[in-house]
């Protein structure tokens, strides 16, 4: 594509001045500007391209940025402001839509339609239920809605799902069902059976007044009279996701089906993959450098930096049998037996040489978040040790202790 396009992508707390970094170098990225979880850029990169981003979450077209909206009693004044956000300009909405065709017919796949979950490997137990409760209760309110517009002469049914992890209102159901009595005539040039679905979430002050299947709705309401498009909630052509926040209401299009943090070459999940390429692009690994994670785990940020930067050699060590059991795995999934090395040993203990790397990455698997605080009082010897087996002209160590706060 020619001209550039506009997106913005989600990230992790703490995560966004590396991916505006990330998206100005990889990308060749401009009027690249940052807010907490979202970094906004403009580029003329192909799908592939953006495909490689290894710091984001979520990669979305940018349909409309605005302020934060304007809080009040009045619902329905509310509503009102939200659904202009999509249908005041109506050429400017479906001008992104013909971009995102173009970005998906170039990326030769069939259109699909991300969806707001957890990647499958980080599910608990709980939230599988919760899951399956949910889409019972799905099918349970498609059976009612069908029996509904059957019943109803003259009507149509537009259903919205809700999509809302953060939003601070309770929910019952994920789904919404309003009856439409009339439809207006459809802008030209748009099929009427293009289908849709509309996922939003909300947090701060307007979760207080507003529901996320009241915002759906009323949305998904106004685009069906504004396009005359179809809802479909499993499998449509497009998804809409609003996200609206004291921080701004920002409306875009997912790019992809799954998220850029999931890796295909990571078969066990363990530190956060976006968290471990920040962590090794820190480290700024030369050719021929020799990189050490002294508590590697399931070997992330082994596999990120050595995916990342292939012409360095690297090492990771644990005193689990399953952890370096699973980062084997990994290793080999990924297709990365030659540049990975594990081996069992103590962090207090390293049987290594002094002097022998370049530098020691890692995320200390202990502190307060796994309820050992005890192990706090060994910190100073692990670090110690961890430094011995580096270059003294390098003294490179990076080390995540977010988890000792």
């Amino acid at each position: 594509m020619a001209a550039g396009a506009r997106y913005f992508c989600t990230a992790g707390r703490g995560l966004e001045p590396f991916l505006a970094r990330e998206v100005r170098a990889r990308l060749g990225a401009t009027e690249v500007d940052y807010v907490l979880g979202k970094v906004f850029f403009t580029t003329a990169a192909e799908p592939d391209e953006l495909k490689e981003l290894k710091s984001g979450e979520r990669l979305f077209l940018l349909l409309k940025k605005r302020v934060p909206l304007s809080v009040c009693g009045n619902k329905g004044k509310m509503l009102h402001e939200i659904k202009t956000l999509l249908t005041e300009e109506p050429k400017s909405c479906l001008d992104v839509i013909t971009t995102w065709r173009k970005l998906r017919s170039h990326e030769g796949k069939k259109d699909e339609v991300s969806q707001e979950n957890p990647l499958p490997c980080k599910r608990k137990p709980e939230e599988e239920i919760n899951i399956a409760s949910k889409r019972q209760k799905t099918e349970q309110v498609r059976e009612i809605v069908s029996e509904e517009c059957q019943a109803g002469a003259g009507e149509n049914c537009v259903v919205s799902k809700e999509n809302n992890q953060d939003c601070q209102s309770e929910s019952k159901a994920s789904l919404e069902v309003s009856a439409i009595s009339s439809i207006e005539k459809p802008i030209e040039n748009e099929k009427q059976n293009f289908s849709f679905r509309v996922s939003c979430r909300c947090s701060g002050a307007i979760a207080k007044i507003l529901t996320s299947q009241e915002i759906g709705r009323a949305v998904g309401i106004a685009l069906r009279k504004q396009f005359g498009w179809r809802a479909d909630l499993r499998a449509p052509d497009l998804e809409i996701f609003l996200h609206l926040n004291d921080i701004h209401s920002v409306v875009g299009i997912p790019l992809f089906r799954l998220p850029l943090a999931n890796r295909e070459y990571i078969k066990t999940a363990g530190l956060r993959s976006t968290v471990a390429w920040a962590m090794a692009s820190l480290a700024e690994i030369s050719v021929g450098a020799f990189v050490l994670d002294p508590m590697c785990g399931l070997g992330t940020i082994l596999l990120e930096a050595a995916k990342e930067w292939p012409e360095a050699c690297y090492w990771g060590t644990d005193t689990s049998d399953s952890q370096l059991e699973g980062a084997s795995m990994n290793i080999k999934t990924a297709g990365l037996n030659d540049k990975i090395e594990l081996f069992k040993a103590s962090v207090k203990a390293l049987p290594l040489p002094s002097e022998s790397f370049d530098a020691v990455i890692s995320d200390i698997p202990f502190g307060r978040k796994f309820k050992i605080t005890k192990d706090i009082q060994f910190l100073p010897d692990i670090l110690q040790e961890m430094e011995r087996p580096m270059e003294t002209q390098v003294l490179l160590l990076i080390i995540r202790l977010k988890n000792w706060i």
